[in-house]
């Protein structure tokens, strides 16, 4: 493996740092005035009275653990007043606390406005603590945290912070009434609050905010390391240009503060992470390079061990509890997430994988603590198991031109947003022409190459709308090239649905209406045989697209697939040939969008009417000449019944008029059969199983004296009866008994096939009087 990795990493890891990740200290003020509700003034040094006051005020404080906000006094013990009930005024205090922030944004090095918003007020009495977590970061801007400690007398409270290997422990106590304490870190700094051993501090908690992104944190002059790291991508363009397999095909370089997908921006980089991005970003555009900001995510799964634990005040496990520990991995998963580049705050990527050689250096998360893991007790025959995950923020490098290469070969979630982000900026123009052409050019060559990896149709079906997606970008570029090309290798090629005929149709309006149409039928003619439904609706579709004034060339087209379509309808000799499992079921929108797209067909001359017809009734003959394929109550009565909906031309139309008259004859025999309840008990008798109780079961039914039967038997021998009555459609209603054992089923007969032609005696009256219409 190439030592770039290992390289680069070291390389960046010099950088100066343009301040630290917390910053501490002490500020002469002039004592504010402090009220609480519930309590009045607060004196200052805090006396035990008051301090006892405003305990009997406040909350027990919270703490955060995922999603759940939860109350544990083994995890913190202290009380919070929220920022509403706290009153600070005095003419000083505003310039005091300024001077404080000012202070803490030169030591974290943070250039730009700086605001303190208060966020509760936290007293600890003797005995509180806070085991070690990380803050969140509570608002838009939210970089830190500032603890202002107000003058107290006690001992102990140590703040503890860490920080990439880095620890500080700082005791911020001050009992001079002209004087406090402060201390500010960034808020993803992992810290504790060790316990108070006597008396009693109360702290005041800000959130440190920048508004709007600011102006981007820059290090000092690094002009030496900026040549440094473009020399080093420069060779491993080369590598990988050269074909090595030695090299990785991108660099992932993890930044030290951790970032939510929210707030993570270039301009939002803080402390030496500020420093990294703005060398990268001038070395990337030395070296020809993109760089991105993104998300790393590791999510790992595997098998865990079970160990046991006794309670600990300053550990989250309970008594003699059933604990785990991480045992083999199964799965690891790793993907970028939100990918933005330098110049752009937008998420130009959301999802690109990549693999543990890219890292910088590789082995960077062996030692790293998880973001949040997960352990499940053993089910079954399945042991523990457990889920974790790691999530860091870093910058991404690639070599400029093989940026098309990484955005195909991530997919069709990846390049497709890809593409259609192209084509919309493309579609707004700009004032400068070669910009325009640039985009048009790369989106043309993407399209291009999505064409070529496009992958074939699965088996069992296709996920997702990637056609409809790519259609539409297409479109909009206005591309025929690729059009044709993704026709041809896709939708002739067998990778067809009903859904895409949107796209399609509107991908087409591109063409000529004649090359249009041949298009067309080359697509029914390469997918008649598996999806018929929807080669019939892309057939309707595209003759109302293309209007009366298409051309005769194109109208020929569209009637000779239609023609094609028909002969490959099941039933059909093509169709037969194909044995069952090659035909599929047809449907009674199949036989309505086939009409409408031949009575479409006919409105351009006289010539074409005659042809049409002869296609529309060829598609009636043949629909009436296969009554076990399309059967007249699923398929072609509700077909006709729709096909009322058109114009008065079309319900004109000889071959729907003849497709109605079919369906009219067919009511009108079922019509005046006889419809009379039955005389006595004898019911319809098809049961299929010839076992011993359904054997039973049949004379039952046919017996005319008998009402109800009575089968005492096993559970398994009643379940197979019930089944034979449901699979069977009898007339009999069940029931168990369980008066004696084994239980009884009784089964009674009923009226239901006798209502069940009631009602379809109703239904073929209704729709016998709309087809009359």
């Amino acid at each position: 493996m190439s030592g770039i990795n290992q390289t680069l990493a070291e390389v960046l890891g010099t950088v100066q740092r343009p301040g630290d990740f917390y910053v501490s200290g002490r500020q002469e003020i002039f004592a504010p005035s402090i009220s609480v509700d519930g309590v009045g003034t607060v004196a200052l040094p805090l006396l035990p009275q008051q301090a006892a006051e405003l305990a009997a005020v406040a909350e027990r404080a919270p703490y955060g653990r995922g999603p759940d906000t939860l109350v544990d006094t083994e995890v913190r013990r202290t009380w919070q007043i929220g920022a509403e009930q706290v009153h600070i005024s005095g003419r000083h205090w505003a310039a005091n606390l300024q001077a404080i922030v000012s202070r803490c944004a030169e030591g974290l090095g943070v250039e730009g406005p700086v605001s303190a918003e208060l966020y509760k007020m936290l007293v600890y009495d003797e005995g509180s603590f806070f085991l070690g977590h990380r803050d969140t970061e509570k608002l838009p801007g939210m970089f830190a945290t500032l603890v202002v400690v107000l003058p107290s007398a006690y001992a102990g409270g140590e703040l503890l912070i860490r920080h990439q290997g880095r620890e500080v422990c700082l005791a911020l106590r001050s009992e001079d009434a002209a004087e406090v304490a402060f201390a500010a870190f960034y808020a993803d700094c992992w810290h504790e609050v060790r316990p108070i051993t006597a008396g009693c501090r109360l702290a005041l908690i800000y959130n440190l905010v920048r508004p709007g992104r600011g102006k981007r944190l820059q290090p000092p002059a690094y002009d030496a390391e900026v040549d440094q790291v473009a020399a080093l991508l420069a060779q491993w363009r080369c590598e990988l240009a050269a074909g090595s397999a030695q090299v990785p095909e991108k660099l992932i370089y993890p930044l030290e503060h951790v970032y939510t997908s929210a707030e993570i921006a270039f301009e939002t980089l803080k402390n030496a992470d500020a420093a990294v991005g703005a060398l990268l970003v001038k070395a990337a555009r030395k070296a020809q390079c993109d760089l991105s900001l993104a998300l790393v995510n590791i999510d790992e799964t595997g098998s865990a061990e079970e160990v046991y634990y006794r309670r600990s005040r300053h550990h989250y496990r309970d008594s003699d509890s059933e604990e785990f520990e991480v045992g083999e991995v199964f799965e690891r998963r790793l993907v970028l997430t939100g990918l933005r580049a330098a110049d752009d705050a937008r998420a130009v990527l959301e999802r690109l994988l990549f693999t543990e050689d890219e890292l910088c250096p590789p082995d960077v998360f062996a030692d790293a603590e998880p973001d949040e893991v997960q352990f499940f007790e053993a089910t079954g025959n399945a042991g523990a198991t457990f889920e974790r995950s790691y999530r860091r923020a870093a910058l991404v490098l690639w070599p400029s031109e093989r940026r098309l290469d990484l955005i195909v070969a991530a997919g069709r979630d990846v390049s497709l947003p890809w593409l259609a982000d192209l084509a919309r900026r493309w579609q707004q123009g700009g004032s400068e022409e070669q910009v325009v052409a640039d985009l048009w050019r790369q989106a043309h060559e993407l399209a291009g190459r999505i064409v070529r990896s496009w992958p074939e149709r699965p088996n069992w079906g296709r996920a997702g709308e990637y056609a409809s997606r790519f259609l539409e970008a297409v479109r909009v570029l206005e591309d025929r090239e690729v059009l044709l090309a993704f026709i041809d290798k896709v939708t002739v090629g067998g990778d067809y649905e009903q859904g895409d005929n949107a796209g399609l149709v509107s991908a087409l309006a591109l063409l000529p209406p004649l090359e249009a149409a041949e298009t067309v039928h080359r697509i029914v003619t390469a997918n008649a045989a598996r999806d018929p439904a929807a080669c019939a609706e892309l057939l309707r579709m595209m003759s109302v697209a293309l209007g009366a004034t298409h051309g005769a060339g194109a109208t020929a087209a569209l009637q000779q697939a239609a023609a094609d379509l028909i002969a490959a309808l099941p039933g059909q000799p093509a169709a037969i040939a194909r044995g069952a499992s090659g035909q599929v079921r047809p449907t009674s929108a199949l036989v309505v969008d086939l009409m409408q797209a031949s009575f479409a067909l006919q409105a351009d001359g006289v010539g074409h009417r005659l042809v049409a017809d002869g296609v529309g009734h060829r598609l009636v003959a043949d629909v009436l000449a296969h009554p076990d394929v399309f059967p007249a109550d699923e398929i072609l009565v509700p077909a006709a019944l729709a096909l009322l909906t058109g114009t008065e031309a079309q319900r004109s139309w000889p071959p729907i008029r003849e497709l109605r008259g079919a369906c009219r004859n067919h009511l009108a025999r079922r019509i005046a059969e006889p419809l009379q309840p039955p005389a006595d008990f004898s019911r319809p008798s098809q049961v299929r199983c010839r076992c011993p109780n359904c054997l039973q079961l049949a004379h039952f039914l046919a017996d005319p004296t008998r009402k109800q039967w009575v089968l005492k038997a096993a559970e398994a021998q009643r379940s197979h009866v019930e089944d034979s009555i449901r699979r069977d459609a009898c007339d009999v209603d069940t029931e168990t008994l369980r008066h004696t054992r084994p239980y009884e089923l009784r089964c009674t007969k009923n009226q239901a096939s006798y209502q069940r032609r009631v009602e379809q005696r109703e239904r073929d009256l209704q729709n016998h009087a709309q087809l009359l219409e």
